[in-house]
This record gives C-alpha cells, structure tokens and sequence, in this order.
C-alpha cells in the first residue's frame, strides 16, 4: 500500500489550513479552492473519494468533537428550530430538488432525482459555524446551526437509502420509508442513550490518562459500529453519546480533559482540512463519463439545481421561524420576536460539504437487474457542483452579509462580568473550604503554605475582573496580558537552567523531563487563569 499520497493530503491540507488563518478567507474555502487547483497538477496522485472511508472512518469523529464542545442545554433550548430544520428541512429540500431535478434534467428518473435530493440535502455547517466564529454570530445563530448539523446526516442517509432502494429496484413504500426512518432515529437514539451511561462510568473510573485518552478516541467509532450492525442511525448515536460525555466532562480527571482536549482539537483539525481539501481533488473524478450531460447541457442543470437548493431552504426557514408563533401563544410569550435577519443568515448558511459527496460517491454503479444506475455520473457531477457552488458563493458573501445585516454579535462585556460573577462565587466556596480544612489539625500548614494557596484563589478571582481594566499606556498590554507575558518570561529562565545543568551533566534526562512537565504545567494553569 502506498502511503504517500496520504501523507501528501494530510500535510498539504494542514500546511494550507495554517496558512488561512493568517488570510481573512476561511480556511474551507481556501482548502476546496486549492484542491480545484491541485487536482489538475501533474504529478498530483488521483484522490477518489471512498464512502467507505468518510462514512464510519472520518464521520464519526467529526461529529463527536463537534458534539462534545457543544452545549446540550443550548441545543435542547433550541430544539424546536434545530428539528424543523435537521428533519424537515432535509426531507422538504430531498422532495423539492428531487423533483426539479426530474423536471429539468430530460432522461432523469423520478426515484434517481430524489437520490439526488437526498445526496444534497443536508447542509455541512463546519464552515458556516467556522465563519461565524470569526464574524460573531449571536449564539443562538450559532447554536441553531451546529444543532443542525449534528443531526441532519442522519436525516439524509435514510432519505437516501428509502430512494436508493426505490431506485435499484428493490421497491419502497411511503409507509416503509417512514418505518426505515424511525427504526433509524429511534434506533440510533437508543444505542447512544445504552452505551452513554458504561462509557462515561469507565472514562470516571479509569485512572491512568492514556487508556481514557485511547478510549476517547475510541468511542466515536464504538457508537457508529455499534447502532449500524442494528440498522440504526450511527451518526445519531455518536451525537447522544458525545452530548452527555461533553455534559458530563466536569466528572473526568482533570488530566484526561487537558490531554482530550489538545488530542481532539489536532484530530478535528487534521480531518477537517483534509476532507475539505478531498472536495476540491474530486473535480477530475466526477468529470468522467458525464457523457450526453457534458458542455452547456451539464453547466446549465449544474446552475440549475444550485439555484433550487438555495431557494429551498430560504423557502423553508421563513416559515419554520415565524409559523411557530403564529400557531402558539406560548411560543410568543416565551421567546423574544425574532427580525427577518437573523433566518435570512441562518438561510444562506446553507453550505454542503463532504457527507454529500461521500453519499453520492457510495451509489451503485448498477441495479438489481445488471444494467448500469441511469445517471450516476450525472448525479456525481451535480452533487459535486452544489458542493462547491454553496461552499464558494455563499461561503465567500456569508461574512460580509453578517457584518452588512449588523446582527448584534456576542456581548464580550456581558461575558466577561458573567465569568467574574462566576469565579467570585466559586472562590468564596474554595475560601470557606480552605478555613475548614486548615482548622483540621491534620491539614496544617507551614504559613508561607496556606498563603499561597490564598495567593493563588484571589489571583483567580481578581484576573477576571483585570480583563475590564485599562489597558498599559507604555506597551497596550491589560493587567491579564503582562501578568501572563511576564509568567511565560519566568517559567523561560527555569526552564534555560534546566537544560544547562542536563547539558552539563548535573541532572540527567529523565529529571529534565519530569522538571519540565512540572513548568510545562504551571505555564498552563498560568494561561488559563489568564484566558
């Protein structure tokens, strides 16, 4: 097996991905656009996309690092607006291009259009969520949007298996689509709620990080696996699972969540610039054997459904945001009155991304009775076109239509006094704690001890409130920023000596190792206080 073409996309893609955050376009973008690029670049290996791969292999991972840094009681906030638009809106847009599709594309089958619908239904909101960190979205824009796409995959894989069957042959029957559907959810929601529970109890009770490290990267795949070998929804239960693992996180050894957290922002990483990368490389691929479809034919329904998919979603949102409230007068008592704004961005967040093309990709080559699937390639080619249509053309104008619509973005201030509020609470319990334990004659301390526990909390306590200071005349530094410029300064000249006596034989290298874990700690807690 040559490992090098791997190698190639994985440096490549990070390599590109790291130099976008010094561009002000997001990195998606930059990585699909480089993958155009590259993919006609001699020399350059021929990626093929292979569901076989991106679905249990590359999706669940994804899904969990986004699930676990979510919040749960966010999402059940929001739960009506994020189901209408993680099932209804994907089965309205699956049944919308579908039948455009049919009606536009001459030779097209009805069941090979809903194929198509169901391929590029569910929107990929890893870039719509990435360019709303940057511009600052309100966090319920933002919440909606992730919500989303936690689940819609779910949505759209049995769509796409209920048209799929219909269209191979092996028939289908509304009441059997609808049974497949809730045998998914309600099965893949049920495998996350039986395993969630034992998973969480031997991540507590494991006490040695690198096995929790290891069955943390474990159990995304373990969920995925798990509720497929039922015909359940994987994607639905890895989402249950990561959810409460996230909500629960407090619960784990502090060092599995500092270790968890460097590993899963590297795994998110790497998988996230190369599958948008892998977009870009797919352009050759889907070019193949379009055939009667090719030239102006092939650019015109390519436009064609790009412009459905749009406008079924705008067609969709409106709606679902203000129908609720006409309907309810709970709905109008308990949440504020929403403006035009905020569905309009939530409308044209509507980006698709890799789970599309995996899903196309993963369409048979023939039916039941030999004969080639009509329109494969077609539907390859469409896809791949509103991948990139939506990444480009809306991810390029979603920033400057957040700044143009003026949504009030999050409230740093707010914020940062809720913290303070927040850390002043905790530090008054952490302060009583320590007079009972210190009033213990087995907790004494030596003086200069138990001042430097008390040293510490108010530190704590105080950094928050410093970030709402004025800032140094001489360098533009906050009390937080020289406090912890001038810790990393410290911990720099400890750290020089070290190495010094190692080099000169004083200390050998396994003491180094363990003093510079010690400082490498330190400069941590030193960060976070100041974070």
């Amino acid at each position: 097996m040559d490992v090098m073409p791997l190698l190639l996309l994985v440096a490549g893609s990070a390599a590109i991905a790291a130099a976008a955050r010094r561009t002000p376009v997001p990195a998606p973008l930059l990585l699909v656009a480089a993958g155009l690029v590259f993919s006609y670049v001699p020399g350059v290996p021929e990626y093929t996309l292979d569901p076989d791969v991106v679905l249990p292999l590359v999706l669940p991972p994804l899904l969990h690092s986004a699930a676990t840094d979510s919040s749960y009681l966010d999402l059940r906030a929001q739960l009506r607006p994020v189901a209408l638009l993680s099932v209804g809106y994907v089965l309205f847009a699956t049944l919308v291009v579908g039948w455009a599709a049919y009606r536009i594309v001459p030779g097209l089958s009805l069941t090979g259009a809903l194929v198509l619908g169901a391929v590029v239904a569910p929107p990929d909101a890893v870039a719509a969520t990435a360019v709303a960190r940057r511009v600052g979205l309100p966090s319920r824009t933002t919440t909606i949007l992730q919500g989303e796409s936690l689940v819609n995959d779910a949505t759209a894989i049995t769509a796409y298996r209920v048209a799929l069957a219909a269209a191979v042959g092996e028939g289908a029957s509304w009441a059997g689509g609808i049974g497949e559907f809730l045998l998914a959810a309600i099965g893949g929601v049920a495998v996350g709620l039986v395993l969630m529970v034992p998973i969480h109890w031997l991540r507590t009770h494991l006490k040695e990080p690198l096995l929790q490290n290891t069955l943390s990267l474990l159990i995304p795949f373990v969920a995925y696996a798990a509720a497929e070998q039922f015909h359940a929804s994987g994607v639905l239960a890895v989402v249950v699972v990561a959810l409460f693992l996230g909500h629960r996180a407090w619960e784990v050894d502090f060092a599995t969540r500092l270790q968890e957290d460097a590993v899963w922002k590297m795994v998110a990483f790497v998988l996230e610039s190369s599958v948008f990368a892998l977009i870009g490389l797919q352009l050759p691929v889907v070019l193949k054997g379009l055939g009667e479809y090719e030239g102006v034919d092939a650019a015109w329904y390519a436009l064609a459904v790009f412009l459905v998919v749009v406008a079924s979603r705008f067609i969709w949102v409106y709606p679902a945001t203000f129908l609720p409230r006409v309907l309810s007068a709970r709905i109008r008592e308990r949440e504020e009155n929403p403006t035009w704004k905020g569905p309009f961005v939530i409308a044209w967040a509507g980006m698709r991304g890799v789970v599309s093309l995996a899903i196309a990709f993963s369409i048979p080559e023939h039916l039941d009775g030999g004969e080639l699937f009509p329109g494969r390639n077609l539907i390859l080619f469409l896809t791949f076109t509103t991948v990139i249509g939506t990444l480009v053309v809306q991810g390029v104008t979603l920033p400057p239509l957040i700044r143009l619509l003026k949504l009030p973005g999050r409230d740093a201030q707010a914020e940062t006094l809720a913290e303070a509020n927040a850390q002043a609470q905790a530090s008054r319990a952490a302060e009583r704690r320590l007079d009972e334990l210190l009033s213990d004659e087995r907790n004494t301390l030596p003086p200069p001890l138990a001042d430097r526990l008390r040293t510490v909390l108010e530190r704590r306590r105080n950094a928050v409130w410093e970030r709402l200071g004025a800032v140094n005349p001489v360098t533009g530094e906050t009390v937080d920023d020289t406090y912890r410029r001038l810790s990393r300064e410290m911990i720099s000249a400890e750290r020089n000596v070290f190495v010094k006596l190692r080099d000169g034989r004083y200390i050998d290298d396994e003491m180094l190792r363990t003093l510079l874990r010690r400082l490498d700690l330190e400069e941590a807690a030193a960060y976070r206080e100041a974070e």
